[in-house]
């Protein structure tokens, strides 16, 4: 009785990892839902947008974002955690929605390190500290100057608790022991009118969101979060030349599925997002934009997002920042 049970019991294994090779063979055979969990205007969403004519073309199917913001990315990024595991239900997440957020909200309902299958990085969205040009001061050492002679003068604006402009505005304040005191906007665009306005001295955020106003001199940028000089921006150092090191860190966007996706699957849409990525023309519409295209493989990605988990689970611990 006992020999026969295991034996059905095989065979039903077998039988369900015969339908999943099946289908991971047919896939993708009707459209795919990429959930963007921010609002519309997002810069995942301007990303996507320009990836997404590409994507459609080598998946042979269309590709739709479906957008379902809401507490901080939790709600999108959940409804793909419980999404079937087929490749139909995609997720286009930013830095809190797979290292961060697990440590800043009280309750969670999963953990993302768990509960997703991370398929590849798509950019990076180099961190920028910009300057009110009412501050007296035109490089680094100056604004670290400034700010230790004037403790607790400055503000700086994010564009919401707990993002990673956010907890680089604290650590930058610790950086250059300014006190600096942080007023939160309802995303970047009211942040920067502020900046402008001079209600904030410093706002950090990526390339396309106030390099327009560089040239009016209404604001200077000082530094810059990456490992070589931007290249639309090639005088600005480097927060590592400039002696901050990873005090400031840049966001970054990245494709995931539900636990469970077939490995097949995983690697269909990886393929296909590279092919396009590595396009000449669509690297210099997302530079224009301010954003830096990787390439990273799938191994890379996890290993990457293994390392990165416990930085942000510390800046966080010692920031004190907890979302109920």
């Amino acid at each position: 009785m006992f020999a026969r049970c295991c034996s059905v019991k095989t065979w039903l294994v077998a039988l369900s990892l015969s339908f999943s090779a099946v289908a991971s063979a047919a896939y993708p055979d009707h459209s795919i839902r990429v959930i963007l969990p921010y609002a519309a205007g997002a810069a995942g969403d301007i990303v996507f947008r320009m990836l997404q004519p590409g994507l459609a073309k080598e998946l042979g199917q269309p590709v739709i974002l479906d957008y379902k913001s809401g507490a901080g990315g939790n709600i999108g990024t959940q409804e793909v955690v419980r999404a079937a595991p087929d490749g139909y239900t995609l997720l286009l997440g930013a830095t809190n929605n797979f290292v961060i957020n697990q440590f800043l909200y009280k309750g969670m309902s999963y953990d993302p390190s768990k509960a997703l299958v991370p398929i590849a990085k798509v950019v990076d969205v180099p961190a920028f500290i910009y300057l009110n040009a009412s501050v007296p001061a035109h490089n680094f050492a100056e604004l670290k100057s400034y700010a230790e002679k004037h403790p607790g003068v400055l503000n700086y604006g994010t564009p919401g608790a707990g993002t990673t402009p956010a907890l680089s505005g604290w650590m930058l304040s610790e950086a250059i022991h300014g006190n600096m005191t942080a007023v939160t906007y309802r995303g970047s665009a009211p942040g920067v009118q502020a900046l402008l306005a001079n209600q904030i001295q410093v706002y950090i955020g990526g390339y396309g969101i106030a390099s327009a106003y560089l040239p009016s001199g209404k604001l200077r940028v000082l530094a810059v979060a990456l490992p070589e000089r931007f290249a639309a921006l090639p005088s600005v150092p480097t927060t590592k030349e400039v002696g901050i090191g990873s005090a400031v860190v840049s966001n970054w966007w990245g494709m995931a599925a539900p636990k469970g996706t077939p490995a097949p699957i995983v690697e269909r849409v990886e393929q296909a997002l590279h092919t396009v990525l590595s396009d000449p023309a669509i690297q210099k519409k997302l530079q224009d934009q301010g954003f830096v295209v990787s390439l990273e493989s799938t191994a890379t990605f996890k290993a990457n997002l293994r390392k990165e988990a416990p930085y942000w689970e510390d800046v966080i611990k010692r920031s004190g920042v907890v979302i109920n």
